[in-house]
């Protein structure tokens, strides 16, 4: 109920702030505060997330020591939170879409998710003051590891990651009404011709 009274009352003093008289007697309005975008709060977590990471290491890194290899560490330390399924070669449901039956292959982080999450920390380094040519998540051991890691649940899943291309719309002739048929003008006839030349002979 606090909560509510909280939010009826930041409201109400954010209603009276849109039109504040100043001493000439006009009213200022206030500029719109801007909300962060969900990609922008997801940014956010995830840069903190692997700053934790960097702190807790064994020693401890700092970002300019930061590499790909640092990068791989992290992403492999994140597999224990996954959720997807990933089967192993010798499990007999390897290659199945929808196994009918639970195994014992673990869970691993989804390709698309990894994927997603190394953009959002690459933006987030060039945020943070690094530079682009020593972005640790642009590394091509990166790159490596994103596409193997497809490749392999791909095949494990039974999935597919290629994105489906579109086929053009091909366009088909509309037929014509038998209004328009009729109202198109015709080829004048050899008696029509002969007509109009003896009309002007008189």
């Amino acid at each position: 109920m606090a909560t509510n009274n909280n939010s009826i009352i930041s409201s109400s003093s954010n209603s009276s702030a849109t039109a504040t008289p100043n001493s000439s007697g006009t009213t200022m309005t206030p500029p719109p505060s801007t909300t962060p975008s969900r990609y922008e709060n997801q940014k956010r977590r995830d840069w903190n997330t692997f700053c934790q990471y960097l702190r807790n290491h064994r020693p401890p890194l700092s970002l300019s020591m930061c590499s790909g290899v640092h990068v791989l560490e992290f992403l492999r330390y994140l597999d224990q939170f996954g959720k997807t399924k990933v089967h192993n070669q010798t499990c007999p449901f390897y290659g199945l879409p929808n196994p009918p039956a639970p195994c014992p292959c673990p869970l691993r982080q989804a390709w698309g998710s990894l994927d997603a999450l190394i953009g959002r920390l690459r933006a987030a380094y060039e945020e943070h003051g690094g530079r682009p040519e020593g972005n640790p998540f642009g590394a091509r051991a990166v790159r490596i590891y994103l596409r193997e890691v497809r490749d392999f649940q791909a095949k494990a899943r039974g999935v597919s990651y290629e994105k489906k291309r579109k086929r053009p719309k091909l366009k088909v002739p509309v037929p014509s009404s038998p209004q328009q048929q009729s109202s198109a003008p015709t080829a004048p006839t050899l008696a029509d011709a002969t007509a109009a030349s003896e009309f002007s002979l008189f």
